[in-house]
């Protein structure tokens, strides 16, 4: 059976075969590392959300506190969130919106809306969207950075991150911001492995900052 990493190496190689573009990057920026996190969805979308419109650092720190009401554990468990008083949630530096959407994410993984990493095995991409989509806070752009860099999900395309849409058009040299359409016409080929397309447009869009 393939592993992880097989399946990297199969969708450079493949990226590299159909996209004369993506074969360029690929050759600057070098092999894919994508890497997916052990976390269970749960986990992951509570941290999504505490990262929401704040830079890493001070959602890490945000986070600290709030895993640091916890206790000996690596991070609170659904019920005990549930159990935490909205003003003590509110004291580690979360928004009132941020706290309703934390909460709003371990009670639907209470009630089995959120799955484990083991029953998404079982949901395909837009499954997963549809049903984590109905959580207060979570929209489409959370959940496919769930599936990415949690799932280790290799079709996924966020057409509506800026990182993607920056990356995307200076590799296709457009002098607008790209429209799904350009998206649709230009990665149709790149299916089944969108997501490790994806990475290369992110890491495109980093080089590019870096200039």
């Amino acid at each position: 059976m393939p592993t992880f990493a097989d399946k990297l190496k199969a969708a450079v190689n493949h990226l590299a075969r159909v996209d004369r573009t993506m074969a360029r990057l690929i050759r600057d920026i070098g092999p894919c590392v994508l890497r997916p996190l052990r976390r269970s969805p749960y986990e992951s979308l509570t941290r999504a959300i505490a990262h929401q419109q704040l830079n890493g650092r001070a959602a890490q720190t945000i986070l600290g506190r709030f895993v640091a009401l916890y206790p000996g554990q690596p991070f609170p468990e659904p019920h005990e969130v549930l159990a935490t008083h909205f003003a003590r949630l509110r004291s580690v530096g979360f928004s009132r919106n941020k706290v309703k959407s934390i909460r709003d994410i371990a009670d639907k993984t209470r009630e089995g809306i959120v799955p484990t990493r083991v029953q998404a095995r079982r949901l395909d991409d837009e499954e997963l969207i549809l049903r984590l989509v109905e959580i207060y806070g979570v929209g489409r752009w959370t959940v496919e950075m769930l599936l990415i860099f949690t799932l280790g999900r290799l079709d996924v395309l966020p057409v509506d991150d800026f990182g993607i849409q920056s990356g995307f058009k200076a590799a296709y040299q457009l002098r607008r911001k790209p429209t799904k359409a350009d998206f649709q016409r230009v990665t149709d080929c790149w299916q089944p492995f969108r997501s490790v397309g994806s990475w290369y447009l992110w890491r495109h869009a980093d080089g590019l900052k870096k200039r």
